[in-house]
């Protein structure tokens, strides 16, 4: 019994020994011997496993110092491998190992340009030649891990896909789990640590179940160099990075039992001192932007962000000469549809070679493609966002000046904001505005559906930025303008949109140049919108103030004016689709409730005249009432100002401003203005300059229901003109004459020129009537200047520009010195004119009467001179004396010889005495008819009777009565003889 005992000990512990013998020896030389013979054969880099370790009592083995690749480039090793295996697996039914150690492992991880990955490159694998047996059973194979430890690993990863090479290396990688299982509803603890490039760290720790496959736990990761990654992104998108780092943590739960199913909380994510360029130019600085108490659902697609802040960051964006954002040519070129280059070559290869069609497939009666519902969007929900002290420089290359807008510091606030927009967030915003502008604005905003009540102000808001844009539109210069606001902006709806403002608008020191002339086209010092209420369809502006305003209006060379050819024509458009009559709108409701001027100013130029007109109009103040275009409202005009700084004007009454035609009432006066300032235009149309003068002008305009009523009352004070111009547009009329005939006895002119007719009739004009009234009025004064001023005493057109005398008489009857008492009243009325007589005589009816009378004071003169030599009593003129009839004779004898100078006919001697006288008086009587001297000397009688009757019965000056040379005719053609006057002007 002893020795069955003893042998049984001795083989047991033999076979201990020999247990003990090729667990410790021969077991792990064979296994280092295969390993390395299986490496050589299989590895195309030297690799070798230097040292194998087995415990065969606790089943722990160890591999140390694998190593494959060249000595100093190990593409694959690590220091030591070991394994614990628990004896319990033998009964669990399970693998069931307590200790897996992984130490100083290294891996070394290259694509090629070619995108060849090293480590596929490293094996040369035996081809599979027959096939994979069918899987009978899905399940892992069961396996327990107490506990897996990566220590002390590194990684190095380069990858030259991309233009510039991904190269990064983790030289300090931990990895610990406890309790990982294969088995199902088991789950690990799981710790990891890395220490990546440029000082980064990873830190995850956690939960892991294989079976279902779940996990738990936090992720960190800190000061993360973007630039290690970031070839992959420039590789797609055209920015270069100069600075940028990254950390983030967050919790997570991930279940992939029966979904995808991933949440986030606790996200934190801070980005530092990121530095994009893009081409050699500045892109974009983010100096910090931090993201905290995030979280997200990715089974019910939702996202939360608890406070997102950010500081000083500075972006870069222009619109280019064509029109593109230059930041969207940073994004790669879309890449052509598969399907269609496919389908165009599938065609190509089609049209070359039949193939026949594919049979059609039946579809199986029981069943059914039901189409798939579209996942819900994402609801995201941010509870606070601070964006502060940000600088955007943006720029318009299209036009053709640059326009460039600077945004600093700009300032952005919001507050409870959801994507799902049933409740509206908080929005604030305030920027800079180029420097001296500041933009504002505050308020709610909700996006289902989308509409906003905004508080929006603004102030110094410089308008030159738009003048790139407004110029090539319309021919002026923006030089200056500054906008500003306090308004409360309210939007409904956009599909109609529906949006509603309300508030103050100011522009001040606008200053707009015509660019064809530069000159001062339009500016005022401010204007004042107060109560703005636009509603879609309506504006309503409750008072409009203009302080300093200024206009200037031109008529150019070709009478063209500055603002008539301020539109740049455009080019033509495609032609519109004609609107139906249900699509026409109704114009806008607009009303102002009146409109302020104070101190404005206003110039007129036209230089269509030589020398050029200009005027200027000052110191305007005043008002207009209410405007409204949806109610026939009288809107009052009461404005004052000034004519070249010292003629007052004012413009007075009412108006129905869209419908004039309906109603107006409106009085403007002139005073004191002076006429020299008119001389070009009393040069081009009456030929002459005004040497002075002042103007004063009433108008008053009266329109019912389209009929005008006008009154134009004219007063010239002081009126004279100087020397002529040449003008091919002056009127025909002799002007001075007609400037005499209007004067009065103070020299003014005081005309009335009223205009009444239906301006619904489109022949109807009022300027070129009240010309042509003008006109008209000159023509009658001029063409009959007589009947023209007999009007102004009698009333009637009595003709005093003839006097009558009787033949060969220089007395006036009664009705001539009745026409000369009018015609002298009339002159005393009309000072600056002078009047010329024109002594007449004719030979028929004058010369016989006068020769009669010269006949009889030669029968005087012959007896007064026969008297005194027989020494008789004689009176003293010979015109006393009575010749007898008996006596003629005698004395005709010796007329005939001594008047006509010859000796009577010898025929005559024949003839008794009373044959004979009447004879010879005749021919004396024929001779005298015809006399010239005689006919010139009664001619000048008659008009220094005229003058004389005038100056002595009339009152008038002799200075103004002028004779003029006298004319002698053949006959009057009448019985008495007209003696012609004259107008003239002093």
């Amino acid at each position: 019994m002893r020795l069955r005992k003893k042998t049984v000990l001795v083989s047991l512990l033999v076979a201990v020994f020999a247990y003990s013998l090729i667990g410790i020896l021969l077991l792990p030389a064979i296994v280092l011997h295969v390993a390395n013979q299986q490496l050589n054969a299989l590895s195309n880099a030297p690799a070798r496993l230097e040292r194998v370790e087995f415990n065969p009592f606790s089943f722990e083995t160890t591999l140390w110092n694998l190593h494959i690749g060249e000595p100093n480039a190990p593409q694959i090793a690590f220091r030591r491998l070991y394994a614990n295996l628990s004896l319990d697996s033998l009964w669990r039914g399970a693998l069931h190992l307590t200790d897996i150690e992984l130490e100083r492992a290294h891996g070394d991880v290259r694509f090629n340009e070619s995108g060849e990955l090293n480590l596929l490159q490293l094996f040369n694998l035996p081809e599979r030649t027959e096939p994979e047996p069918a899987a009978t059973d899905s399940r892992p194979f069961p396996v327990e891990l107490d506990r897996i430890a990566l220590i002390k690993n590194s990684l190095y990863f380069e990858d030259q896909r991309t233009s510039e090479p991904v190269v990064f290396a983790y030289d300090d990688l931990s990895l610990e789990l406890h309790n990982l299982s294969t088995l199902p509803d088991n789950s690990s603890d799981m710790t990891l640590t890395a220490s990546g490039p440029y000082g980064a760290h990873l830190d995850w720790q956690g939960t892991l179940s294989l079976l279902p496959l779940r996990s738990s736990g936090h992720v960190s990761l800190n000061a993360a160099q973007l630039q290690t990654v970031w070839p992959y992104v420039h590789q797609r998108l055209a920015v270069s990075l100069q600075s940028g780092a990254l950390s983030a943590s967050t919790d997570y739960q991930i279940d992939l039992s029966e979904r995808t199913d991933v949440t986030l909380s606790n996200a934190q994510l801070s980005l530092q001192d990121l530095n994009l360029d893009a081409e050699d130019r500045p892109l974009l600085r983010i100096p910090s932007l931090t993201l905290s108490d995030g979280s997200m659902d990715l089974a019910q697609r939702q996202a939360r962000l608890g406070s997102l802040q950010s500081e000083g960051l500075e972006a870069w964006a222009a619109r280019t000469e064509q029109g593109d954002i230059d930041l969207l040519a940073l994004l790669p070129a879309a890449e052509p549809d598969e399907t269609e280059s496919n389908s165009d070559s599938e065609s190509a290869d089609t049209n070359a070679v039949e193939t026949p069609a594919p049979a059609p497939v039946e579809a199986e009666p029981d069943t059914a493609i039901e189409p798939t519902e579209p996942p819900p969007p994402w609801q995201l929900q941010v509870i606070a966002v601070d964006l502060n002290n940000y600088h955007l420089h943006l720029e318009d290359r299209q036009p053709a000046q640059h326009v460039k807008l600077e945004l600093s510091p700009l300032n952005l606030s919001l507050r409870d904001f959801d994507s799902n927009g049933q409740a509206p967030f908080q929005l604030s915003l305030d920027t800079g505005v180029n420097d001296s502008g500041r933009l504002e604005a505050s308020g709610g905003v909700t996006l289902t559906p989308l509409s906003a009540d905004l508080q929006v102000s603004s102030s110094d808001l410089n308008l030159q930025l738009v003048r790139a844009y407004v110029e090539p539109l319309v021919r002026i210069q923006l030089r200056s303008g500054l906008l500003g606001s306090q308004l409360q902006v309210q939007l409904r709806g956009v599909q109609p949109l529906d949006i509603g403002v309300s508030g103050d608008a100011n522009v001040t020191q606008l200053h707009i140049v015509d660019s064809a002339r530069k000159r001062d086209l339009l500016k005022w010092q401010r204007l004042d919108l107060s109560g703005i209420d636009y509603q879609t369809d309506r504006l309503s502006i409750d008072g409009v103030a203009l302080q300093q305003p200024y206009v200037r209006f031109i008529i150019n060379e070709n009478l063209t004016t500055n603002f008539s050819g301020l539109l740049v024509e455009q080019p033509a458009a495609s032609a519109p689709q004609r609107r139906t009559t249900s699509d026409s709108k109704a114009p806008m409701a607009l009303r102002i409730g009146g409109i302020r001027i104070n101190n404005g100013s206003a110039n007129f130029a036209d230089f269509s005249l030589t020398p050029n007109f200009a005027t200027a109009l000052g110191q305007l103040n005043g008002s207009i009432g209410t405007i409204d275009n949806q109610r026939p409202l009288v809107a009052s005009v009461d404005i004052e100002g000034r004519v070249d700084r010292y003629a007052p004007v004012t413009i007075k009454g009412g108006l129905t401003p869209f419908d004039p035609l309906n109603s107006l009432d409106i009085a403007t006066r002139f005073r004191n203005v002076e006429l020299t300032t008119l001389t070009p235009y009393s040069g081009k149309f009456a030929g002459y300059r005004i040497r002075k003068g002042r103007l004063n002008l009433d108008l008053r305009y009266r329109i019912e229901q389209g009929q005008l009523n006008a009154e134009n009352k004219l007063l010239l004070e002081g009126l004279q003109l100087g020397e002529k111009v040449d003008s091919p547009d002056a009127v025909d009329l002799p002007v001075r004459l007609a400037v005499a005939l209007l004067k009065d006895t103070k020299g003014n002119i005081d005309l009335s020129l009223p205009v009444s007719g239906n301006l619904d009739n489109p022949e109807f004009s009022v300027m070129p009537i009240v010309w042509q009234t003008l006109r008209n009025l000159l023509l009658r004064a001029t063409q009959a200047p007589f009947k023209f001023i007999a009007g102004l005493v009698s009333g009637d057109d009595q003709d005093l520009s003839q006097i009558s005398f009787a033949p060969g008489q220089t007395a006036l009857d009664s009705s001539a010195q009745g026409a000369l008492d009018t015609l002298a009243t009339a002159l005393q009325e009309r000072p600056a004119l002078t009047l010329e007589i024109e002594g007449l005589s004719t030979i028929q009816e004058d010369g016989p009467p006068l020769a009669a009378a010269r006949l009889e004071e030669e029968y005087q003169q012959l007896l007064y001179q026969s008297l005194q030599r027989s020494g008789a009593k004689v009176p003293a003129n010979p015109s006393e004396l009575t010749v007898e009839d008996d006596d003629k004779p005698a004395l005709l004898e010796g007329i005939y010889r001594s008047r006509l100078k010859r000796q009577p006919p010898p025929e005559w001697a024949e003839l008794d005495t009373d044959e004979r006288a009447p004879l010879m008086q005749q021919a004396v009587l024929d001779h005298w008819s015809s006399n010239a001297l005689m006919l010139r000397r009664l001619a000048q009688a008659r008009a220094a009777e005229i003058k004389a009757y005038l100056v002595e019965r009339g009152g008038l000056d002799a200075q103004r009565l002028y004779l003029i040379d006298v004319s002698t005719q053949d006959s009057s053609g009448t019985d008495n003889i007209s003696i012609p006057l004259h107008l003239d002007s002093q």
